[in-house]
């Protein structure tokens, strides 16, 4: 496996920043993930500090009973054995629940929190467990029901599961048909060739699907499968069992919402003092918190001095919604904002592996993290990668591309070989004959126009019809080369469906079981080999 660092645009300035240059912005953010130092301070404070955070033997108790139905390896036993002692601290990361897993960047930042608690764990002498947070509260069903692969065809297909009813309920709420799971296999099945391994995942993800009701449950069976003899531990935030551990930390939300929110809009300010742009919202009155209102989840924002939804369907004192807290932990649910306070509070997070758009938005935490008597975490940017299978290796040597050609110049760099096969030169001549008989046709028109002026106009149209054949004809003739090199042309098509589908980075857009089919399990393990990069730089893999 060769493994080469190549520049890559990111689209989050501040995150960019953060990756290449941390001095820039080391006030944003508490700790530089590349200081040795960091790590050990941070550590020293998560020791000094344990009493701040949730109960450990209790949460473990409620991640022993989920994991054991989804995630049932003796790794994670393990790992929560260590969790629940005293030294022991995490690295945590999570993404929605999509269908199958989602794009390739949720498998790379699952592998980046599981090779950072190995990095700390032997940085810091003590056990480092490794957690994945699946973000199971969202509402938002459109974001995470779908998925892509290629296709026979070199298309870009498209997975996706219908939302049941279209109530903005959790996802980790939403039940899935056995008719939805059914025919999103079959269809994955359909596009993924016949190899050695396409009947063991076919029959493992039916296997899955019926014993798994949601979004949420089907992605966390796949993760053990996956990722469970690393012994990653894995939490649904929409986990009604984690609840009642949750309820001293929504108290202090709720009881510190005003102190909060100013925290949110200094932080807003310390952002665009560096001259970035806020990657999240932060809006006057807004309590960052939802509710769960006869199943719909419900943005609650401060109005008057009660706690109430954009609609008022729903309406709080600030002691109602603590006695409501109390008696129905169940309704609350985080948002963007408050999430990293929560999960900073049920787990003694050394660090949290973050993507580009995360760790844009989590500089608005930061000074949020201190009003709760917090400091945020390290963040370590998930690891990010280019797939570059033999295949289109040997496509793109052929045709001496490169990777960079690929992401920034590839339409020029075709048309520019597609023109070099044009061996007779009938370009050059098409356009020798363009510029001749404009040269001819001048001195006609000019001749006619003294004519009669209409003669004149009918010079011009005549002139436009000639130019038009042989436009035409060059067109066919571009057309009818384009066809003699059709599999050369079918070469070029897969190198970019291959590596930028869709017009996006390919961890961005397709899904991991086009290579699980293809290479097996082991495409998995090889990527364990790639050494751990704490500055997130993107690489490719060959």
């Amino acid at each position: 496996m060769n493994v080469v660092q190549v520049p890559m645009k990111v689209n989050q300035p501040l995150s960019d920043t953060y990756m290449k240059d941390y001095e820039q912005v080391r006030e944003l953010f508490d700790y530089n993930p590349v200081s040795e130092q960091d790590w050990h301070a941070r550590a020293a404070w998560l020791d000094e500090t344990c009493k701040l955070r949730a109960d450990r033997k209790e949460l473990v108790s409620r991640l022993r009973a989920y994991n054991a139905e989804r995630n049932p390896h003796a790794a994670v036993s393990a790992a929560l054995n260590q969790l629940e002692q005293d030294d022991a601290l995490a690295v945590v990361g999570g993404q929605q629940s999509g269908l199958f897993t989602g794009p390739l960047l949720v498998i790379y930042k699952a592998l980046t929190i599981i090779q950072t608690a190995r990095m700390a764990t032997e940085r810091l002498n003590r056990p480092v467990v490794p957690v994945f947070w699946i973000a199971g509260e969202d509402h938002d069903f459109d974001e995470v029901n779908h998925t892509y692969v290629l296709s026979p065809e070199l298309q870009v297909q498209k997975i996706r599961i219908d939302h049941p009813t279209g109530v903005r309920s959790m996802v980790s709420d939403v039940v899935v048909p056995s008719e939805s799971w059914q025919a999103a296999i079959h269809q994955l099945s359909d596009l993924l060739p016949n190899t050695e391994f396409k009947a063991d995942l076919v029959e493992q993800l039916n296997a899955f699907a019926a014993v798994s009701d949601t979004l949420s449950d089907y992605y966390a069976r796949i993760f053990g499968m996956l990722f469970g003899e690393a012994g990653l531990v894995l939490i649904d935030s929409a986990d009604q069992a984690i609840r009642s551990i949750e309820v001293p930390m929504f108290e202090r939300i709720i009881d510190q919402n005003d102190e909060l929110e100013k925290a949110y809009f200094h932080s807003e300010e310390d952002v665009a003092k560096h001259e970035f742009t806020a990657q999240a919202d932060v809006t006057a009155g807004n309590a960052n918190l939802f509710y769960i209102h006869e199943g719909t989840r419900v943005l609650l924002h401060k109005e008057n001095g009660r706690f109430t939804d954009r609609k008022g369907i729903v309406t709080f004192s600030r002691e109602e919604l603590r006695a409501t807290l109390a008696s129905h932990p169940e309704r609350f649910s985080n948002n963007v904002l408050t999430r990293p306070l929560m999960q900073d509070y049920l787990f003694p997070v050394l660090s949290a592996v973050l993507g580009t758009g995360e760790i844009a938005y989590w500089a608005l935490t930061h000074r949020a993290f201190h009003t709760v008597g917090f400091r945020m975490p390290i963040i370590v940017p998930r690891m990010s990668f280019t797939f570059v299978e033999g295949t289109v290796q040997k496509q793109m040597t052929k045709y001496d591309l490169t990777f960079d050609d690929v992401i920034e110049r590839f339409a020029e760099r075709k048309e520019a070989w597609l023109h070099a096969q044009d061996t007779l030169g009938l370009d050059a001549d098409f356009d020798h004959l363009k510029h001749k008989l404009e040269s001819m046709y001048q001195p006609i028109l000019s001749k006619l126009a003294q004519i009669q002026a209409g003669l004149g106009k009918l010079g011009e149209t005549n002139k436009q019809k000639v130019m038009e054949q042989v436009e035409f004809l060059q067109n066919r003739a571009v057309h009818d080369l384009a066809k003699q090199n059709e599999t050369a042309l079918r070469h070029w098509d897969r190198i970019h469906s291959s590596l930028i589908p869709l017009g996006k980075p390919q961890e961005r857009v397709y899904n991991i079981f086009a290579y699980l089919n293809r290479y097996g399990n082991t495409w998995i393990s090889s990527l364990y080999e790639i050494p751990l990069d704490l500055t997130g730089q993107h690489r490719v893999i060959s």
